[in-house]
C-alpha cells in the first residue's frame, strides 16, 4: 500500500555517513520498516536516543512526513568526549500513502527507540458482499 519506493536510499545512506549528520536545510534519513498486519499497515521507524518531544508526525493529503532530531547530551565543564559515533542532528522520512489507506486514523507509539505507525486500511477498500436485486432470486457476489 505504500506508494513509492527509494532506489537510492543506499547511496544517500553513503553520502551522509562521508557529509556528516543532518541538519534541518538537509536532514539525514531514518531506517524503516513497512508491512502489512491484518487491516492495517504499519510503518515502524528507528530513532534510537531521540526524545519523544522532539519527534514531529505530519500528514498532508497522501503524504506522511516524519521529523526528528537527536540532540547531544548534557555535558559539564568535567566531561571529555573519547569517541563520538552515534549521529546527532535532524532526521527525517517522507512516504506517499495509498488512497486505500486510512490517514485519519493513524495511530503512533514510539517504544525502545523505534516509532511504530500503525495505519488501518480504509472501509471502502476493503472486499464486501453486492446483493443483486430483481426477479424471485436474490443472490450475492463479491464486489
Amino acid at each position: 500500500m505504500l506508494m513509492r519506493t527509494d532506489p537510492f536510499r543506499d547511496l544517500d545512506r553513503l553520502a551522509q555517513q562521508l557529509m556528516g549528520p543532518g541538519t534541518w536545510s538537509r536532514p539525514a534519513t531514518m531506517a524503516m520498516d513497512a508491512y502489512r498486519e491484518g487491516d492495517e499497515y504499519v510503518v515502524a521507524f528507528d530513532l534510537p536516543g531521540v526524545s519523544p518531544e522532539a519527534i514531529d508526525i505530519d500528514v498532508e493529503r497522501n503524504m506522511l512526513t516524519v521529523k526528528a532530531e537527536r540532540r547531544p547530551m548534557a555535558k559539564t565543564d568535567n566531561v571529555q568526549m573519547e569517541l563520538s559515533e552515534r549521529p546527532l542532528g535532524a532526521f527525517s522520512r517522507q512516504i506517499v500513502l495509498a488512497d486505500t489507506l486510512d490517514t485519519e486514523h493513524i495511530k503512533a507509539d514510539y517504544e525502545a527507540g523505534v516509532l511504530t505507525l500503525r495505519i488501518p486500511i480504509a472501509e471502502r477498500a476493503k472486499p464486501r458482499k453486492i446483493t443483486i436485486g430483481g426477479g424471485s432470486d436474490r443472490k450475492q457476489i463479491s464486489g
